[in-house]
């Protein structure tokens, strides 16, 4: 079992580090729901304190499927298709997906998706309550005077 590498944090950030993408899989952990070991995910909620968004990363071996269907409660999430191709199902629909693809999904869609490729699928996903999204972009976001450090 992999684990999350703790960066920095102060009272306006927290970082964390999971690994490179093509480890992933060195990532486990057992769902609470079903006890059932998933791996090749990471959630990043606990590691980041994040209080708007679930994040995992995730790894789906070649010519495989993620082994269940599954729907929300009050949570869209949104798909970022890093590597590898294949097919996601949203209830009846069904459409080929592949490295660049996203893809939101409201709460109640019956979602699921299997990796086609001989690579390895790597995936983003983004959980957030629907409809909770107020101001984005420019509108959220305000330009302020700061010394670049990097420098």
């Amino acid at each position: 079992m992999s684990t999350i590498k703790h960066v920095a944090q102060n009272s306006h950030f927290t970082a964390t580090h999971v690994g490179k993408l093509d480890q992933l899989s060195a990532h486990t952990l057992v769902h609470a729901k079903s006890g059932r070991l998933i791996t090749g995910k990471v959630f990043l909620k606990e590691s980041t304190q994040a209080t708007g968004t679930e994040i995992s990363y995730n790894a789906l071996p070649p010519h495989t499927d993620v082994p269940y269907f599954h729907t929300h409660h009050k949570n869209e999430e949104t798909y970022l298709i890093l590597k590898g191709e294949g097919f996601f199902q949203v209830d009846e629909g069904c459409f080929e997906i592949s490295e660049g693809s996203v893809v939101r999904i409201a709460p109640a869609g019956k979602r699921g998706l299997t990796n086609t490729s001989d690579e390895e699928m790597i995936y983003l996903v983004i959980q957030s309550k629907e409809g909770s999204l107020e101001e984005y972009s420019s509108e959220d976001g305000k330009l302020v005077d700061a010394e670049a450090k990097w420098k």
